[in-house]
């Protein structure tokens, strides 16, 4: 191990190499002062079932103001990633205030699908980059237990008949795994095999307390069966199935059999409440504060594709980054793909010939589960923390977004 950490440690340190350039320090540099989340629940039953978005951002934001050791005046906006509330640059706001930021700290939500929480961090990041702010907050937070992506009504027909790709924006997320798997011939063994995979990673990770390096317990009020109130304080993922095997996955009714037959329950992301929220400033603000840094944000981009088949993104939006910046897949450590279904993930992890040992090592959506609008957020925090638990250097994150687009980020950890 240690040999490994040497080998990986000089590899960054090569002068002149695309490696070098993006690790390296340089007082404008955009960082990473905090990364924390709230455990993830199961929604509609589990222990945010009951909790509001402006509570969940509250409780969220509160932990930021208490852990980040700076004035919160400091803080000129925040970034809220959320899919399915239309109200939530209200409740954002509302919650901001409520958590002690002063009224001097902008706020807004923005929704860019399964990538809000993601794209929170890339508006951030640039404003910074750009003069625009100096210090800001982005997160992602979303209650699956009142809302979802599921479509209200069809699209003006005025509109959709122009174009066979403009009406496939309205497929159902499961249709277009579906697709995937049909398309490109993944199995639904193979889709209950990686399933497996994720949950036995995160059963692992969550019985080793490796989680707790992410999460900030936060208290909240559940209704009982019998209508009544409890105080109650999280601290675990609710999603995680110990002792899941692919033959117990294999038993699962198909979730979608008017669509096709390999999607289930058991080999998609789980429907949960849940947020996440990252400290952004100029490497030379964190000196100046004496913030730690844990982590640099390099860059991000976004690529589109087909609607039917937007399961594989990834594929499409990992090599158009890493070309930015000269890097190939052997340069990254840890890669953190949203699992949205087992068959986009094998497809990504087949099609980039992804080491799968440095794909998603504490597991991913499957078994953690995925609230639509901080899974971008999430999955930095996560990233961050499996860096510096295994003395890693460089992490990818990347995920697909409904109606035919992938996004990926790239980041440095400095811890």
């Amino acid at each position: 191990m240690a040999v490994e950490r040497l080998g990986s440690i000089l590899k960054h340190l090569t002068p002149g190499t695309a490696l070098s350039n993006i690790t390296a320090k340089n007082p404008d540099d955009i960082v990473i002062t905090l990364a924390i989340r709230t455990p993830l629940t199961k929604a509609k039953k589990g222990g945010f079932k009951d909790t509001s978005l402006e509570y969940l951002a509250y409780a969220t934001l509160k932990e930021v103001k208490e852990r980040c050791n700076m004035d919160p005046a400091l803080v000129e906006d925040i970034a809220m990633g959320n899919v399915s509330d239309g109200k939530a640059a209200y409740k954002l706001r509302a919650a901001a205030l409520a958590a002690g930021f002063p009224n001097t700290a902008g706020a807004y939500s923005l929704n860019r699908f399964c990538s809000s929480g993601l794209k929170a961090v890339a508006d951030i990041a640039h404003a910074i980059s750009c003069g625009s702010i100096e210090v800001g907050i982005a997160m992602g937070a979303e209650s699956m237990s009142v809302g979802g992506d599921a479509l209200e009504q069809p699209f003006d027909e005025a509109v959709t008949s122009q174009s066979q790709e403009s009406a496939d924006c309205m497929q159902p997320m499961g249709w277009t795994s579906e697709n995937v798997s049909r398309d490109f011939g993944i199995t639904r063994e193979e889709m209950d095999k990686y399933a497996a995979e994720s949950f036995q990673r995160a059963e692992r990770a969550q019985k080793a307390g490796l989680f707790d390096d992410e999460i900030v317990p936060i208290k909240t009020r559940v209704k009982d069966a019998n209508g009544e109130w409890k105080d109650v304080t999280l601290t675990k993922d609710e999603g995680i199935r110990p002792g899941t095997t692919a033959e117990s996955l294999s038993k699962i009714r198909v979730a979608f059999p008017q669509w096709g037959p390999t999607t289930t329950g058991g080999n998609a992301s789980q429907v949960t409440d849940g947020a996440a929220a990252i400290l952004l400033m100029k490497r030379s603000t964190a000196v100046k504060l004496g913030q730690p840094i844990l982590g640099k944000y390099v860059g991000s981009t976004v690529a589109g594709l087909a609607p039917r088949i937007m399961g594989i993104g990834p594929s499409i939006a990992i090599p158009k980054l890493l070309n930015q910046y000269g890097l190939t897949l052997n340069d990254i450590d840890v890669v953190e793909v949203n699992e949205a279904f087992a068959s986009m993930a094998v497809y990504c992890r087949d099609k980039l010939q992804l080491d799968w040992n440095k794909m998603n090592p504490r597991g991913g959506a499957i078994a953690l589960g995925h609230p639509l609008g901080a899974t971008g957020a999430r999955q930095i925090v996560t990233g961050l923390a499996e860096c510096r638990k295994s003395g890693k250097k460089v992490l990818l994150t990347s995920m697909c977004i409904g109606t035919g687009m992938g996004m990926a980020g790239l980041f440095v950890n400095e811890q």
